[in-house]
């Protein structure tokens, strides 16, 4: 979206190069089971400032003394977890690129999440970017806001995750860690912060307090970075008995609660109400069902990756619905294709990343990007297409 670096970047362009952006991208990790774009995006200051403006309006109503109240329905009873903080650690919020009447580019929110993303990930990939492609001859550019840098990056990630703890106090834990499409995160954030990476049964439970086992001596855990969605092991709770059941109470920090996953989610596009937001009511708070449903998307509260979104909405799908509390109505966002690929331009999504310090205030700190010629952005509704897939934002660096 800068063309100058836009025309350099796609002049200089080969399938080669991409092919070496894959192999860097890898090296030293296992094969990534997620399409990387071939290209990053290049964010001019105009829409960087715009999506800055529209992240902070979003945090103003979390930080509402009302929004824990506000939110209090977005807990399913049977995933409700103890010993609550005050603020999630993580903060994601999903923008599709979009023109306005006057024909600016404008962020317009999709979803948003208290959970983690690929915070170290996003580094790494904005790193191989700019040494395959030499990015650095073109232009001073950086994935990250607010004047960090790598070194300053990391140690932010390590105040949030590791705290004052000993790193093998400290594990970032998920079902099956090692085999999730994004485990290339985990090694990476292992690598840079030096925790182990856990899957659910390498954890034990003795009493309140868990544990893990390192070279056959039993390690006691202080805090989880938790990366495991209950949605992923609704199906499969035995493996709480093989291990520990996070509903429990439990002697462990949350990094972050898991709380925190459904306070901040799909069931909090209601309460926004702003310029960048789209419409969105939840379906029991209808009083009509509008009749252009062409314009409009319908959702599930409780799933994730764009699972269970109806996208051609019939009256029919939502008077079928037994659960309307459960499900939202959200205007269509129409995404401006701006990225300029060889053979014509594609849809875009910046997610903001901010990491929330324990007693500090929220910090916006990298971005994830992901680019689309399917009907809709995951990686899933793209495998058949070239230019597209998870990328990251650049920006021109101003110090």
């Amino acid at each position: 979206m800068i063309p100058k670096y836009r025309k350099a970047f796609n002049e200089s362009f080969s399938d080669e190069k991409y092919a070496e952006f894959i192999s860097e991208l890898e090296a030293g990790y296992p094969p990534v089971p997620i399409r990387f774009a071939e290209t990053p995006i290049f964010l001019p200051e105009a829409f960087k400032e715009k999506l800055i403006d529209a992240g902070a309006e979003i945090i103003r109503i979390i930080r509402n003394p009302d929004f824990k109240a506000q939110t209090e329905n977005a807990i399913p009873v049977e995933w409700l977890v103890p010993e609550e903080n005050d603020h999630p650690h993580f903060l994601a919020f999903d923008f599709a690129v979009c023109r306005d009447q006057a024909g600016e580019l404008v962020p317009r929110l999709i979803e948003l999440q208290g959970f983690p993303s690929l915070y170290a990930f996003q580094m790494h990939l904005a790193e191989i970017y700019t040494k395959v492609f030499k990015l650095d001859d073109m232009a001073p550019l950086t994935p990250f806001f607010n004047g960090l840098n790598r070194t300053s990056f990391i140690e932010l990630l390590r105040e949030v995750v590791v705290g004052s703890y000993q790193t093998e106090e400290v594990a970032l834990m998920d079902v099956n860690a090692a085999e999730q499409k994004t485990a290339i995160d985990f090694f990476v954030t292992a690598r840079i912060l030096g925790i182990p990476v856990l899957s659910l049964t390498d954890i034990f439970q003795e009493n309140k307090q868990l544990f893990y086992l390192k070279d056959g001596q039993k390690i006691r855990l202080r805090r989880i970075y938790n990366r495991l969605i209950f949605d992923e092991v609704a199906d499969q709770q035995d493996l709480f008995r093989q291990s520990f059941d996070p509903r429990d109470e439990l002697d462990i920090e949350w990094i972050t609660h898991p709380n925190w996953f459904y306070r901040i989610s799909k069931y909090t596009m209601p309460l926004l109400k702003n310029e960048f937001v789209p419409e969105t009511t939840f379906v029991s708070e209808l009083k009509e069902i509008p009749a252009d449903l062409e314009n409009y998307v319908l959702k599930p509260l409780f799933s994730f990756a764009g699972m269970g979104v109806i996208i051609d909405v019939t009256k029919q799908d939502i008077t079928a619905i037994q659960e309307p509390e459960n499900w939202i109505l959200q205007r269509k966002v129409s995404y401006e294709p701006v990225v300029q690929a060889p053979d014509g331009l594609i849809k875009a999504e910046i997610r903001l990343l901010y990491l929330w310090p324990d007693g500090k205030e929220p910090t916006l700190c990298i971005n994830l990007a992901r680019l689309s010629r399917g009907k809709m952005i995951g990686v899933r509704y793209n495998q058949d297409f070239n230019w597209v897939g998870g990328t990251v934002g650049l920006m021109e660096r101003l110090n």
